[in-house]
């Protein structure tokens, strides 16, 4: 069959019966139901704004070390007679103690010397004060004779003149007066030197009664006894050993009272201060200030020391700030001391804090009241809420302080906002929210530590 033909007969008759099946089922099926457009709520999860009481604070780090420690030194040398049988490292021995005590032999011969110096000096004083009263005695002999030449030598002068003796009779008898005057002349200066004398010895005397305090001070130093209680951290004696003046015999640490040394963020400690006092910022740039601020603020500190699973804490008084800023860190140290640091004992008895441990120390302040939320709903400044009608709104707020995951307000967020957790993204303010109320969030976070 030609082409034509099979186009004519048989391809457009089946054409024409398809378009008009096609044709019936439109005309005769229903019309599409037309959908009309709703607005698409967010899930998020919202938590109910509440006021609570936190106390603000931070955490540092550093090594436990006495207050104070005693460096038993020699300051005279000898030979060690008896050495304290407690006198051994990690051992505690009472205030009081003696910790060892020097051979007396050569103080003892000092002090016997120094005292025989003091006797003969003395004797020499008082040989002084007979000499001198025989001196004037002396005098007074020579001065009767004296006068008896001189009228010799008046009778003389007399008669020579009236021609009646010899010059050469006159010459002996004024010889024999000069004679005599020299004797009294001598013996004055003779006198006249006692008073040096007397105080040449008097010197000699106080030097010769230093001479015996210092020996029997260097008695009292042969024996060291302990200043207050202390546990011996090391020692290097024994008895019979020869000790040299300034070697060190024993090291001890007081027990009483031990400080740590917190290196704590300046940043961190500085927002802690003012959180704690009323005094400008800019007095809190000073360390020299800022520790004589600290007795005004009335920081609180507890010391604690992880064992396995258990926690001993000491409760710690906030002394000073100490000399400097770390170079390396940027970290500032804060001086916490620890009282009666060995003396707890009874079933709940703590370890001595002993130098060398590494503890936790928490610094806080008086609780302060405000609304507490989660650190991460503040994004950039603000805090997004779910108002009456379910909508998003953001809330500029700027936190009192921020601990841990939590942050604490005082004004800008209402109590019993509903606060959006995390917002959905992108952030559109007005948006339509599906609120879903979380607060097991909240009793998580404050139950990290945070009190309330």
């Amino acid at each position: 069959m030609k082409t034509g033909l099979k186009l004519v007969f048989i391809t457009l008759p089946l054409a024409a019966i398809g378009v008009g099946v096609l044709a019936y089922i439109i005309s005769s099926s229903q019309p599409p139901a037309r959908l009309a457009t709703a607005e698409r709520a967010s899930a998020v999860r919202v938590i109910s704004a509440q006021t609570r009481s936190v106390t603000p604070e931070i955490t540092g780090f550093g090594i436990v070390a006495p207050e104070r420690s005693f460096e038993a030194i020699a300051e005279v040398g000898g030979r060690i007679d008896y050495v304290n049988p407690g006198l051994r490292d990690g051992q505690i021995l009472p205030v009081g103690d003696v910790l060892f005590r020097l051979s007396p032999a050569d103080f003892n011969l000092a002090i016997a010397q120094a005292k025989a110096n003091i006797r003969a000096a003395e004797a020499k004083l008082a040989e002084l004060d007979v000499s001198e009263q025989n001196q004037l005695n002396a005098l007074d002999i020579e001065r009767e004779a004296l006068a008896v030449k001189t009228s010799d030598l008046a009778r003389a002068e007399a008669l020579f003149t009236a021609g009646t003796t010899a010059q050469g009779t006159r010459d002996v008898t004024r010889a024999a007066h000069l004679a005599q005057r020299q004797k009294v002349q001598g013996i004055e200066s003779t006198l006249a030197l006692f008073p040096t004398q007397r105080a040449v010895q008097t010197e000699q005397i106080a030097v010769y009664q230093a001479s015996l305090a210092t020996a029997e001070l260097n008695m009292a130093r042969s024996e060291i006894t302990l200043p207050f209680a202390a546990r011996v951290a090391s020692h290097s004696i024994e008895a019979g050993q020869y000790l040299k003046a300034g070697q060190t015999a024993a090291i001890l640490d007081g027990i009483d009272r031990a400080e740590v040394d917190v290196q704590l963020s300046m940043e961190s400690f500085r927002a802690l201060v003012r959180l704690g006092q009323t005094t400008p910022p800019a007095l809190l740039l000073d360390p020299a200030k800022m520790t004589q601020a600290l007795h005004h603020i009335g920081l609180n500190a507890q010391v604690r020391l992880r064992l396995g699973t258990d926690v001993v804490a000491w409760p710690a008084t906030v002394d000073r700030i100490s000399d400097g800023i770390n170079q390396q860190s940027g970290t500032i140290g804060v001086v916490v001391v620890v009282e009666n640091a060995y003396g707890k004992t009874g079933p709940d008895a703590r370890p001595p804090l002993t130098k060398g441990m590494f503890v936790e120390v928490i610094l806080s302040t008086a609780p302060m009241q405000g609304v507490v939320l989660p650190r991460s709903a503040l994004r950039d400044g603000k805090i997004f809420v779910a108002d009456a009608d379910n909508r998003l709104r953001s809330v500029s707020a700027s936190p009192l302080f921020e601990q841990g995951e939590i942050a604490v307000f005082t004004d800008a967020v209402a109590e019993g906002s509903r606060v959006v957790i995390a917002p959905p993204v992108p952030v559109i303010d007005g948006q339509l929210l599906d609120p879903h109320p979380d607060d097991a969030i909240m009793s998580r976070l404050m139950g990290k530590g945070v009190p309330q």
